[in-house]
């Protein structure tokens, strides 16, 4: 392992949000190792069932051991449309496995290492549902608002090491997690995705959806030296939609 690189862990970096971070970090000449079930040729991959705790646990602390984890973004996640009545208790059980305990066992895996070097940066996958409520969100909804208390939670806990917390909150962002989710509508619905798609950027004040490289920049900021006083807060890139 190359000690003079800084080291990022990557949750969910194989694909969408998640593949953008990967990336920019290795641009700026980190090691990345990126935990997902999905393999990837980018970054150092890690074969991982995110819902595993001592999965999670164990392959953080064997980074650890080989130097130190500068960065954490914990970005796996799932999507689910149902209100609370449309919704199973295997399927709120799912969402919250992967969405909030997948993001517990990071943290709490990557914080013995950065505790010891009195420094560290977390960043967690959250969502404009973290602070306003959708339709047919009620899981999804849910488990990103637990995301945010858990960045809040952990920045005045883990203050005192010098370990940053912070939440990032996507509004709509062309993905592939994204492209599900409006299929998934499609053929529930009967409507047109190119119909569907215009409505959802003409639904957002810059008049367009996000990008995936657009979310990587934020994350990188917060992760960076010049955003060395930013802790416990929710970062919004939502193209103003929540500002209505």
């Amino acid at each position: 392992m190359n000690t003079v690189k800084k080291v990022c862990v990557v949750t969910g970096g194989s694909s969408g949000i998640g593949l953008s971070i990967v990336k920019l970090f290795l641009a700026h000449d980190y090691q990345v190792f990126n935990l997902d079930i999905s393999p990837s040729t980018f970054g150092e991959f890690r074969q991982c069932d995110i819902t595993n705790v001592g999965q999670v646990s164990k392959i953080i602390t064997d980074i650890a051991d080989q130097g130190s984890i500068d960065v954490l973004v914990s970005n796996a996640g799932i999507h689910f449309s149902g209100s609370i009545e449309n919704t199973s208790e295997e399927e709120l059980e799912r969402v919250f496995n992967i969405n909030v305990k997948g993001a517990y066992a990071a943290v709490k895996s990557v914080l013995p290492a950065m505790k010891a070097q009195q420094n560290g940066a977390i960043i967690l996958m959250a969502s404009d549902q973290a602070l306003i409520a959708k339709h047919n969100s009620f899981a999804y909804n849910l488990s990103k608002a637990a995301l945010a208390s858990m960045a809040k939670t952990t920045a005045l806990d883990y203050a005192q090491f010098n370990i940053r917390a912070n939440a990032v909150c996507p509004g709509t962002i062309e993905t592939p997690l994204y492209h599900q989710a409006i299929n998934n509508y499609c053929e529930k619905s009967g409507a047109n995705k190119a119909d569907v798609h215009a409505e959802e950027a003409a639904l957002q004040p810059l008049g367009r959806l996000g990008q995936a490289e657009e979310v990587a920049e934020l994350v990188y900021f917060l992760a960076s030296d010049k955003a060395k006083f930013i802790t416990g807060s929710l970062q919004v890139i939502d193209g103003g939609y929540t500002a209505q």
